[in-house]
């Protein structure tokens, strides 16, 4: 069984370094950024995003745990913000990775139907998210949870 458990300063850390080198490369990847000037730009979007790190306003991070037999692993991490609106409250999911070695067993499907449940919990009435366009295994899970697409960017290269 997948759980959300608030992450602490030393999974904060670690989550925080990944992310960073990780971002950076889907958006080498997503053509946005050059390789020179990534992993700044990818420090500063995150810096501005978790200006307080853990501590900051709205922002909910947690470490995905995996219950099994008694005993808890991490398997993965998971970031969303909550914003305000005139119609409601919205959950934006920034980030959800679950580990190299625990993919393809179904925990993003766990962890998305948990993401749902914390979501509820907080007074969420909307979760929105972004994924690349080179990310197919996480639009067809995204759509297989019921999301649907909200919006498209495209571009030609010439």
């Amino acid at each position: 069984m997948i759980s959300l458990k608030p992450m602490n300063a030393v999974q904060y850390v670690s989550f925080e370094q990944w992310l960073i080198k990780d971002y950076a490369e889907d958006k080498i990847k997503a053509g946005a950024w050059t390789a020179e000037e990534a992993l700044q730009r990818s420090q500063e979007s995150i810096r501005q995003h978790l200006p307080a790190g853990l501590e900051t306003k709205d922002a909910y991070l947690y470490a995905i745990v995996l219950n099994e037999d008694g005993t808890e692993l991490q398997i993965g991490n998971i970031w969303f913000n909550i914003t305000r609106h005139t119609w409601g409250t919205e959950a934006f999911l920034l980030e959800i990775v679950i580990f190299e070695e625990h993919r393809g067993k179904g925990y993003g499907r766990q962890t998305m139907a948990a993401l749902d449940e914390e979501a509820r919990r907080v007074g969420v009435s909307r979760i929105g998210l972004h994924v690349f366009g080179h990310n197919d295994r996480a639009l067809h899970l995204y759509k297989a949870m019921g999301y649907t697409i909200t919006d498209i960017q495209m571009r030609k290269e010439l």
